[in-house]
């Protein structure tokens, strides 16, 4: 790219940089190799001409936004076949960047999201064999489009509560499927509206006149020619939506709907010719599919603070904004401290959670391996890191995203910065796969049996085993160290956990039963489990980085334990109360922190651009039209100039209700006619979307 391209205040931020950029790069890719393979993938797909939009999707009514996008989806899916003819493509279903060049294809969501997303992985990881062999190779293929129906109308995250049932006819062999209520429709899945003609329903098993649960079935529900819907299934559009308005989600219902025996996912548990039901190892297993997504969302959130901090950090190095020393220069905004403050903890966030989900997925795979050979003893522990770990993350994310997006001033709230899109996709995973609050009270289930071990010093696993140093000993001498930081995480989930389930008991002891006495404290129990998720959070990302950059150039080993450190610090700062509640912390530790983050700002600052530089997002990955890498502001207005609306011309909804006559007398017609010779726009220059 030819450097007069660049904005002049990015060139000389880029000149300030102390560590190889490429380095960084090849470190957050997982090797030199992912580098070029994922850049030689979003080179691919970004040449293909047809992926490419004339008009924003903005600017097009909601009906041609999801018609441009399935047929991109198609024309990607179709390229991403040819790939895999030649290259392993498996990775797509572990934490990778690899595959996130589509944000730059649909911008908002592709409706197959949950066909690859969640479709498929269930196929994979809860069919019998046999079952597999018949319908993965039809889904890899897309000789079927399938989605993930779980959610109701009535009921979400509290899956016992789902009213879909399927019962089990054994003089047919097969399951009838029925919506017994209208708050039994199927709502929210992704694709379901128009897309997909198959699914993956859960519902409630019936056999032999008992219920057994909700379990997964295989469930075509339109003609696989006509695409109409079958007899028995009504399906539809829920509606426009604060974000996913590409994701195609829908409604399903149900009347009397008859599938095969064979089509109930039979890995686990089973229904047998003559009606018997085999019960699965563990009840959780059901549940795989979610634990995965809820596995894969901590390194989805690490992306999307990268996509988020590299718009708002390269705005704040050419804004340029007050004159704080009268008659020098109009300063950028990064110079300011308050911006540093904003935008440095998205970057530091954003890789405390890569290589804490990159850890979590570890665990994830242990975990699933070790299942596959009966041993479900983790399943417990893994459960209730997914659910704090996904709760938390997904929220503190929308939280920076968010303040990103503030940073960036009144440029941050348009639709062409791309951060609105990012920030809605971001708050959406708060929600989807397991409500926060919900999630963080399955936690602390697990929490408060892990108390109650640890009270008679029994360790249950690693994750809680300082639950057993604090339940002896609450005497740790602080030390302004991220070490010392962590150990006071740990008392404070230790001290939160230990109150909550004393106010637990307390209530119980007042004549509540359990279930009443536990709502009276679930306040005190969310806190618990958030405590607990911190703890996690700045241990596993600390150990973590400090194992993985061992292999690193001294400069850059330095910056990332920096930027962990300044998360770590950032986050005892926020909940400095906590620590002075349970930890040794006095007031003037608490100014020596504070210090130590201001220098923390300081450090990164000469390196905030490179940083984000090493996140290697393209352009068209970030937003419409990324406006602040290149001259300051003209690609925004070549994107504004793309908008009919700004056509000079009165526009005709606005003539039809003109009356106010022009000054000079004349009508609205006649000013109309004047405004259109009159130029409203300089020419747009050219300019590069190269980075």
């Amino acid at each position: 790219m030819a450097m007069s391209s660049v904005n002049p205040d990015l060139v000389r931020e880029r000149q300030k940089c102390s560590f190889d950029v490429q380095e960084l790069v090849h470190f957050i890719d997982g090797g030199e190799e992912h580098t070029l393979e994922r850049r030689e993938v979003e080179n691919l797909v970004l040449d293909i001409k047809e992926l490419k939009d004339v008009v924003p999707e903005e600017f097009l009514s909601h009906k041609e936004r999801y018609e441009n996008s399935i047929r991109k989806a198609c024309i990607l899916y179709e390229f991403f076949r040819k790939y895999s003819e030649t290259n392993n493509t498996l990775d797509a279903f572990s934490p990778t960047n690899k595959y996130r060049v589509q944000m730059g294809v649909f911008k908002d969501i592709s409706p197959f999201m949950l066909h690859m997303g969640m479709f498929v992985p269930t196929i994979m990881n809860q069919s019998a064999p046999d079952q597999a062999a018949e319908w993965l190779p039809k889904a890899l293929n897309l000789e079927i489009i399938g989605t993930y129906a779980q959610t109701e109308l009535g009921h979400g995250t509290f899956l016992r509560g789902l009213e879909t049932t399927a019962t089990y006819d054994p003089k047919t062999e097969e399951f009838v499927l029925n919506s017994p209520t209208l708050t039994a429709y199927k709502w929210w899945p992704g694709g379901l509206a128009h897309t997909a003609n198959h699914c993956i329903v859960v519902a409630q098993l019936y056999t032999n006149g008992k219920c057994y649960g909700v379990h997964p079935f295989f469930v075509q529900i339109r003609d696989s020619e006509t695409h109409m819907p079958l007899t028995g299934v009504k399906v539809g559009e829920i509606g426009p939506k604060l974000g996913f308005n590409t994701a195609n989600n829908g409604f399903l219902g149900f009347n009397n709907f008859r599938i095969p025996r064979m089509n109930m996912l039979m890995k686990n548990a089973q229904v047998l010719k003559d009606g018997t039901y085999v019960k699965a190892k563990s009840d959780k297993l059901t549940y795989g599919t979610m634990v995965f997504v809820r596995v894969l969302i901590v390194t989805d959130m690490a992306y999307e603070l990268s996509r988020a901090s590299t718009i708002a950090v390269r705005y704040a190095a050419v804004r340029h904004q007050s004159q704080p020393k009268p008659g020098e220069p109009e300063p950028a905004i990064i110079e300011y401290v308050t911006q540093q403050h904003k935008l440095f903890i998205a970057i530091a966030t954003s890789h405390a959670y890569r290589v804490t989900g990159n850890w979590l997925w570890n665990t994830y795979s242990k975990v699933t391996s070790d299942m596959g050979k009966g041993n479900l003893d983790q399943l417990p522990e893994l459960h209730a890191l997914a659910c704090c770990l996904k709760a938390v993350c997904s929220r503190d994310a929308t939280l920076r995203i968010e303040e990103c997006r503030l940073a960036c001033g009144g440029h941050g709230y348009m639709a062409s910065s791309g951060l609105p899109i990012i920030q809605n996709i971001a708050a959406a995973t708060i929600t989807y796969e397991g409500e926060y609050t919900v999630l963080m009270l399955q936690t602390a289930r697990y929490l408060v049996k892990a108390w109650k071990q640890a009270s008679v010093g029994k360790v249950m696993t690693p994750t809680v085993a300082y639950l057993v140093d604090f339940s002896k000993n609450s005497n740790h001498i602080w030390e302004n160290t991220p070490e010392g930081i962590i150990r006071g995480f740990h008392a404070v989930g230790a001290g939160k956990t230990q109150a909550a389930f004393e106010a637990v008991q307390a209530h119980e002891k007042t004549g509540l039963d359990f279930e009443d006495a536990w709502n009276r404290a679930s306040v005190q129990l969310v806190n618990a489990s958030e405590a607990h998720c911190r703890a996690i959070l700045c241990e596993m990302s600390w150990a973590e980085m400090q194992r993985l950059s061992q292999t690193l150039s001294p400069n850059l080993r330095k910056v990332v334990l920096e930027l962990i450190e300044m998360y770590i610090v950032f986050w005892a700062l926020e909940k400095r109360g906590e620590l002075l509640m349970y930890t040794k912390i006095q007031k003037d530790d608490i100014a020596v922190l504070q210090k130590r983050y201001e220098e923390l700002l300081a450090a990164v600052r000469p390196n905030a651009v490179g940083l984000v530089d090493a996140f290697d997002i393209r352009d068209e990955v970030k937003s419409h039209a990324q406006t602040f890498n290149t001259v300051r502001y003209l690609k925004l207005l070549k994107v504004i100039g793309i908008n009919m609306i700004t056509d000079p011309e009165l526009h005709p909804g606005c003539f039809r209700r003109a009356r106010v006559r022009a000054p000079d007398g004349g009508g609205a017609e006649e000013s109309s006619q004047r405004g259109a010779r009159q130029q409203i726009l300089p020419p747009v220059p050219q300019t590069s979307d190269q980075s």
